[in-house]
């Protein structure tokens, strides 16, 4: 490959299965990308899912990293305003003096939860109007050049650990070619401003001494699979998931009404958030990553590796490894 393939991962807890056997699952997939070459694995932060295990993300990047030795680990992403910079820059200033040169840190601008869960986390929604001057203040803090005089990030001061703006929109886009940051974009799950904003982020990119030149990073949704059918059989499997994780919250729906809600145009509206999804056998993947790539100039593309069934996902990872990662 002639770019980085990375990971999104959400610590998905399965029907039937306790977040401890979740992160359990998590781990063990940590260790399988890191022998098959990624590059990264991210945790995102979300609040109120009852499918999603990743909403202390700090917590669990402290804890796949003391259960790998290589990969790169980090938030994709922490949403900043829901925290005090300080106490981000501490959180990973610590991560990164434990696991030196393996940490990044992406920032997000939205709630990652509802608005009754925004209230309970005591945000306020006027919070991400700070966004922007919140990032160069935690960014202070990790240089060691606090824009606060006589408050430092013990730890954190000094680790440097690069920063990444996360976003879906031109906004995104904008506010990290202006602070001149890599740049991430959320095409796994909102495709529509994809082209337009990875055209911003290079044309409007200021040089910082962080990042010389642009770094764009776009997500996509991956199953691979020894045959075409079984890809497709996850494939339907994942969309089934989705609908009960986005549309039966607070439900314990049946397999007979997640059917009946799949051709409802809720489910209809959900399932076009994944537009950019590969699936098939690995040779129609790495075609698609290929192409995908190309259209956006992508200088790396993470993956959510979408299959439900553990074992797929295990598959996956193994041939993106074998047929993919070692080309070039």
């Amino acid at each position: 490959m002639s770019y980085p393939l990375s990971i999104l991962d959400l610590s998905t807890v399965l029907p039937d299965q306790s977040v401890a056997e979740a992160v359990a699952a998590t781990v063990d997939l940590a260790r399988a990308a890191e022998e098959q070459g990624f590059a990264r694995i991210w945790f995102a932060e979300h609040h109120n899912f009852p499918s999603i295990a990743s909403s202390a993300t700090s917590v669990l990047i402290a804890h796949v990293a003391a259960n790998t030795s290589s990969i790169r680990l980090g938030a994709g992403g922490i949403m900043l305003p829901n925290h005090s910079p300080l106490v981000i820059a501490e959180q990973f200033g610590t991560l990164a003096e434990i696991h030196p040169g393996r940490i990044d840190l992406g920032l997000g601008r939205a709630p990652g939860t509802d608005q009754r869960t925004m209230m309970a986390l005591r945000r306020e929604p006027s919070a991400a109007d700070t966004f922007p001057r919140d990032i160069k203040e935690l960014q202070g803090y990790l240089k060691g050049e606090s824009m606060i005089p006589g408050v430092d990030a013990y730890p954190g001061k000094g680790t440097d650990v690069p920063l990444f703006v996360l976003g879906s929109s031109q906004y995104g886009a904008q506010l990290a070619a202006a602070l001149g940051l890599g740049y991430a974009f959320a095409s796994h799950f909102a495709p529509q401003m994809l082209e337009h904003a990875a055209r911003i982020y290079r044309e409007s990119f200021e040089p910082s001494e962080d990042y010389p030149e642009p770094h764009f990073i776009a997500a996509l949704n991956v199953i691979a699979a020894d045959t075409a059918e079984e890809a497709q059989r996850q494939f339907e499997l994942s969309q089934r998931f989705r609908i009960r994780q986005m549309l039966g919250r607070g439900r314990d729906l049946t397999e007979e009404e997640v059917t009946l809600l799949m051709h409802s145009p809720a489910a209809e509206q959900v399932l076009s958030m994944t537009k950019y999804t590969a699936v098939g056998t690995v040779e129609t993947v790495r075609d698609y990553l290929d192409r995908f790539r190309e259209r956006v100039q992508a200088d790396e593309l993470i993956i959510t590796n979408a299959a439900p069934d553990l074992e797929a996902r295990h598959r996956t990872l193994q041939l993106l490894g074998e047929n993919v990662m070692v080309r070039g």
